[in-house]
């Protein structure tokens, strides 16, 4: 998370406008890329002090400092691996050391001769353990444009981490923003808007902590990415900088990194059933993850919908109640029998054992076993 000092934004009235890199970035940006190339195979001290050069290619000091702190979050986990584990390397060179004397690079040669590997590399790995002489590895594959999103992503992760609340209104795929939200600990109300559908989650803001305020706004911060795989959404952050409430927003189209494309189904039992119906049912469209159902309150993200493709009246939402806690599959019934769905259908695991009262009324049941029955679904749907 960058700190502080890298906080790059601009104050108009009472929105905070983040300084983005953009394509007038790229010169400088590949520079720096190719900077790092020079290194790889070399300690991690030695670009470090490069770095603290004057640049090749001049950029904004600022912008420079938020490019590189990026390019060490990715080399984290990805340094080179020494020939031979440090402390052993150490062990044996000691421990030699201590038995005969003799120049210095006699006894390297000597030890590196019995583990197999040549002088140089002894020496590298005498201390590859300290961060400042772990070998430089090579990055993925990254152009100046990605860097300067990724870049971008981490300076609103950073001005999020500084928020007392989150709002996102998010349309079409919102479902693997609530899940995110759930599986990370996120203090967060869901909510639908205008009975259109739409989801909107208001999050606590880490500012509103008063411990663990780190890990959260990085948790948080981890929705950010998330956000360009919805089809719109808004995210406005009410944040705390330099002692000033300013809001945070952010709308499809701003230069942020996206993940990685979030998993199209929860389970394998899923992911049979959408092929096995669309090979056995090619008049209908098999849509995932639908808009979700307004109830209350809350809202009811359906696993699929179905549709015929020639009579739109023909739609049919399905759920597959499969392998989840007995609390779970409790609660989503009892949200579906309020729901009162009139086209609905339940594909329930014979092993939950669910009581025909514990069904909505008006729902359409299929019952299986391990992989659900494509062609009974069809037969319901005519």
């Amino acid at each position: 998370m960058l700190p502080d000092g890298l906080l790059s934004y601009s104050a108009v009235g009472v929105l905070v406008v983040p300084r983005f890199l953009g394509e007038h970035d790229h010169p400088w940006l590949r520079a720096l890329l190719d900077e790092h190339e020079r290194f790889i195979g070399r300690p991690q001290r030695e670009l470090e002090a490069h770095l603290r050069e004057p640049p090749s290619c001049e950029g904004p000091p600022t912008r420079r400092k938020q490019a590189i702190q990026v390019l060490a979050r990715l080399r984290r986990g990805r340094d080179r691996r020494a020939a031979v584990p440090p402390r052993r390397a150490r062990a044996l060179v000691f421990a030699e050391a201590a038995r005969t004397e003799g120049p210095r690079a006699t006894l390297l040669s000597s030890v590196a001769a019995t583990l197999g590997v040549t002088a140089d590399e002894l020496r590298d790995a005498l201390f590859a353990d300290l961060p400042g002489e772990r070998l430089i590895a090579p990055l993925p594959i990254l152009s100046p444009a990605e860097l300067a999103l990724r870049t971008n992503l981490a300076l609103v992760q950073a001005l999020l981490s500084r928020a007392t609340s989150v709002r996102i209104e998010a349309e079409g795929n919102s479902r693997v923003l609530v899940r995110h939200a759930k599986l990370r600990g996120l203090i967060c109300t869901v909510a639908s808007r205008s009975g259109a559908g739409d989801a909107v989650l208001d999050l606590s803001g880490p500012f509103a902590l008063f411990r663990h305020t780190r890990l959260y706004g990085r948790a948080l911060g981890e929705l950010v990415p998330l956000l360009p795989w919805c089809r719109r959404f808004h995210l406005v952050g009410d944040c705390v900088l330099e002692g000033r409430r300013l809001a945070l927003e952010l709308r499809p189209g701003d230069p942020i990194f996206p993940a990685v494309e979030p998993r199209r189904y929860d389970s394998r039992l899923e992911e049979h059933f959408a092929r096995d119906f669309r090979r056995l049912a090619p008049e209908w469209d098999v849509v995932r993850e639908p808009e979700p159902v307004p109830v209350g309150s809350t809202l009811i993200f359906p696993d699929f919908a179905l549709q015929h493709r020639t009579d739109a009246a023909r739609r049919w939402l399905l759920e597959i109640v499969g392998f989840w806690t007995p609390d779970y599959v409790a609660n989503k019934l009892a949200l579906y029998r309020r729901a009162r769905l009139p086209n609905l259908i339940l594909c329930i695991d014979d092993h939950r054992n669910c009581a025909e009262a514990d069904l909505p009324s008006a729902a359409l049941v299929v019952r299986f076993r391990r992989r659900v029955d494509a062609a009974a679904v069809l037969r319901c749907v005519g």
